[in-house]
């Protein structure tokens, strides 16, 4: 298969063919859970006009062969475009019903989104969705900010609670979504003690502000880095290489691809001699840190 052909399969047929379902359809697009780990509300949009992909998780995107490349590196399988060329021949022969669709350039939804104003967490709605997930107020203001975005394509504002990262995008979420403005990149917090040996892993800012809530909002001695996503754990292993840590601890999800990202990770803090300690015998009966300190706090789980 060429790569003009490639780009007309539907995105839909081949969200089908490795067993994902339509979870909800809006005018501006189908919604279907991400293929690339577990979550309660689905964040992968698919525009059914230009035949584009759009993960908010992740904060990446593009067209089929993209997708296609994506999917097969997390898989752990050849990732590079032949890779997927050779994929889509197998899955839809020649003779397949092809959807035509025009022609388009990849674009980020950085170039979408437009960050309004940044401030401090004060919104009562923002403080009372984080506190339904088990984080103190105190230390939600501590480290999240109150950030206003506007949409260019469907001229809608709205406000979430948001980290800001090392690239100063910042990765947000609210009671009903969660993304990326500006540029995705991992978040990094100094420790409590300076030149520390150090450094806690987190996935996600919500699984960070758990575990300070169950310290009672006393902050590591070591540094702290959320992900924001898996997908930016080569960023996350070049940002500590250098840094001299001795040991680090990582926080990631109990499904598959945190298993794989633990796995990943181990074997990168072993080629640098830093003795890795996972923790996720810590939150065992969660899905992730959050989920678990949910639990254990009798909240009801799916908000």
């Amino acid at each position: 298969m060429n790569i003009e052909t490639a780009r007309t399969i539907a995105l839909s047929e081949i969200l089908q063919k490795i067993g994902l379902t339509l979870v909800k359809k809006r005018s501006s697009g189908e919604w279907y859970y991400s293929p690339f780990r577990q979550e309660r509300t689905p964040s992968f949009k698919v525009n059914t006009v230009l035949n584009t992909w759009y993960d908010f998780g992740e904060g990446l995107g593009g067209d089929p062969i993209d997708f296609v490349c994506h999917y097969l590196n997390s898989s752990d399988t050849g990732n590079s475009i032949s890779d997927a060329l050779r994929w889509l021949g197998n899955m839809f022969p020649a003779d397949h019903s092809v959807c035509i669709y025009p022609t388009w350039e990849s674009k980020s939804e950085e170039n979408i989104l437009i960050l309004k104003s940044v401030k401090p967490l004060t919104h009562v709605a923002l403080i009372r969705y984080l506190e339904s997930r088990g984080i103190l107020k105190e230390v939600a203001v501590k480290y999240l900010r109150e950030v206003r975005i506007y949409n260019q394509r469907t001229g809608k504002e709205y406000f979430a609670a948001a980290i800001k990262n090392e690239e100063d995008g910042y990765d947000y979420r609210n009671l009903y979504f969660k993304g990326c403005v500006k540029k995705k990149a991992i978040s990094f917090i100094r420790g409590t003690v300076v030149g520390t040996n150090g450094i806690h892993i987190f996935e996600g800012f919500m699984d960070f502000l758990s575990t300070i809530t169950k310290k009672n909002g006393i902050m590591f001695e070591e540094d702290v880095m959320i992900l924001n996503s898996i997908s930016l754990l080569k960023d996350a292993t070049a940002y500590i290489r250098g840094f001299g840590y001795q040991t680090a601890f990582t926080w990631l999800d109990n499904d598959d691809p945190g298993h794989k990202a633990t796995k990943a990770f181990g074997a990168f803090f072993h080629s640098e001699h830093i003795l890795h300690v996972p923790m996720n015998h810590q939150y065992a009966h969660g899905k992730d840190v959050n989920e678990a300190h949910m639990l254990s706090m009798g909240l009801k789980i799916g908000s």
